[in-house]
């Protein structure tokens, strides 16, 4: 495909919305489930997103089924950002506010959702709630949205990503045919790997029920002690990161345990923090050593090593609903279905 010509493909003209003020959540809302022919909204709330990323999103929205419709501001670019505030933030309210769109998923994460939070009009997404999807950056949407409006929300592959034959059955499994109950499996790919950061373990054995929360480490980190991040006390947690070193997340767990009340949560699961590990000869413990320290004491159920994160193979986890961790089974259950 021609690139300047696809890049131009990609105007839009919408009208302009503006925010309102927050409001609290009252009761949880599921989603409709998506449907090949269905109509997806394609925005981009954080970095910019170069044209080959963009055509793979479609790509992969088209492969699955979906139409797509660009956010009106889809191509813009302010610094590392997907445009500016403004307009990042007009594109999640048309997308919430089109009738003609079923579901909304993130072409990409990066970084900038989290300056959009003060100002995202929740009553207009508590009245027309949808599927909203993507992981990274995108944590920061899911958990604001879910503790303002109740909204479930789909921490899984961005538009970008690697669709898999295992990330593709689970985003269908999940967000397209509501199963339920589901065990969430791992992904033999990933079990096939032979780096460490592959490897599944217990924390702590034990089984642990509680609503989904989490993402993204770095960005709970920087939520934590806001308004816009769910309770940690009885839910099941779910975290995972990429390219931080060890004192790094020892940090950011630290100030999970200091300012949320990590320890006060159901259970944890761990996904695959790729490329975390210390280079040879650094003064550090290593990942695994970091992550036994900073939850292994906290006396509840954990474990590492599930199949989400920055990784090719990854599950779609839902924000909100009822789940179940085995850590002997090496299982995550989903009790409820998280769409109607």
């Amino acid at each position: 495909m021609n690139r300047r010509s696809f890049a131009k493909s990609l105007t839009f003209s919408f009208p302009l919305l503006a925010a309102a003020h927050p409001f609290s959540r009252k009761k949880r809302i599921l989603p409709r489930r998506l449907q090949p022919g269905d109509t997806i909204g394609m925005i981009t709330p954080g970095s910019y997103i170069s044209d080959e990323s963009l055509e793979k999103a479609v790509n992969n929205a088209l492969k699955l089924g979906f139409n797509v419709k660009m956010g009106k501001h889809i191509r813009a670019q302010h610094g590392f950002n997907a445009g500016t505030d403004q307009q990042r933030l007009d594109d999640l309210h048309l997308m919430f506010s089109d009738e003609s769109v079923a579901g909304i998923w993130c072409a990409r994460g990066g970084y900038g959702c989290s300056r959009l939070l003060p100002f995202i009009d929740y009553k207009l997404i508590g009245r027309n709630p949808k599927a909203l999807i993507g992981y990274s950056d995108i944590t920061a949407l899911l958990n604001a949205i879910y503790q303002k409006t109740g909204l479930v929300g789909f921490h899984g592959p961005v538009g970008a990503s690697e669709l898999t034959d295992y990330t593709e059955a689970q985003f269908r499994a999940v967000v397209m045919e509501g199963q339920a109950p589901y065990s969430i499996p791992l992904s033999t790919a990933n079990q096939e790997k032979e780096e460490d950061a592959y490897r599944t373990y217990a924390i702590r054995p034990g089984k642990a029920t509680g609503r989904l929360i989490g993402g993204n480490l770095s960005l709970l980190a920087a939520l934590a002690g806001t308004e816009y991040l769910p309770e940690a006390s009885g839910k099941l947690v779910f975290i995972e990161d990429i390219g931080e070193k060890p004192y790094r997340i020892d940090r950011m767990l630290t100030q999970l345990r200091q300012a949320w009340g990590l320890g006060d949560a159901a259970g944890i699961a761990m996904g695959v923090y790729a490329d975390c590990q210390p280079k040879e000869g650094e003064l550090s413990l290593s990942l695994e050593e970091t992550i036994r320290d900073r939850t292994q004491g906290l006396g509840i159920p954990g474990i590492y090593g599930l199949s989400f994160g920055h990784i090719d193979n990854q599950c779609t986890l839902p924000v909100g609903i009822e789940a179940e961790l085995d850590v002997e089974q090496q299982s995550l259950t989903l009790l409820e279905a998280a769409v109607r």
